[in-house]
């Protein structure tokens, strides 16, 4: 017998459905932004992240900072630093998870994305009330502590020999 959802699980049910939406095309669109500068969505997301950061992160900091798994972080990583637009450093916390900043260039590329994003993003809420906005990134921000801890459980859960189910 399957379980039903509740009101407040429909409606939250609803949210993820929009948000997988809503996540397609921002990518598309940080495509559009970001291929004037060569780059893509993802290698936007990398240098964003350190950008935003103001000093280098790792591997697993930048990937648990933008909700990505750290195999795909660290491909675009080694693109990013075959590329020119990030260096790896000597981490001294921690000898074989060295420490990735923006280069010159990077910072440059960030820039001007940056630039097209601001305009963009000023257009794309033209209308939306700054509540609202606020009440949709805590709503979000909440949800992604809730499923961050909830995957922290099954792990726990799969060191106790139990079963494992992914999400991502």
């Amino acid at each position: 017998m399957t379980e039903s959802r509740t009101p407040k699980g429909k409606a939250a049910t609803k949210l993820i459905l929009s948000t997988f939406r809503a996540n397609g095309l921002l990518l598309d669109a940080g495509d559009l932004l970001s291929a004037d500068e060569g780059l893509t969505s993802a290698r936007w997301q990398v240098l964003g992240a350190i950008a935003v950061a103001g000093r280098p992160l790792t591997v697993p900091q930048i990937a648990r900072r933008m909700g990505l798994t750290r195999q795909s972080v660290h491909a675009t990583v080694n693109r990013l630093v075959h590329d020119g637009f990030l260096e790896l450093l000597p981490n001294a916390d921690h000898r074989r998870s060295p420490l990735v900043r923006l280069t010159t260039s990077g910072s440059a590329k960030y820039e001007a994305i940056d630039a097209r994003q601001a305009t963009w993003v000023n257009r794309l809420v033209g209308g939306i009330g700054r509540a609202d906005l606020d009440t949709a990134r805590r709503v979000l921000d909440e949800l992604c502590r809730r499923l961050e801890a909830d995957g922290e459980d099954e792990a726990e859960t799969a060191l106790e020999g139990g079963p494992v189910r992914r999400i991502r």
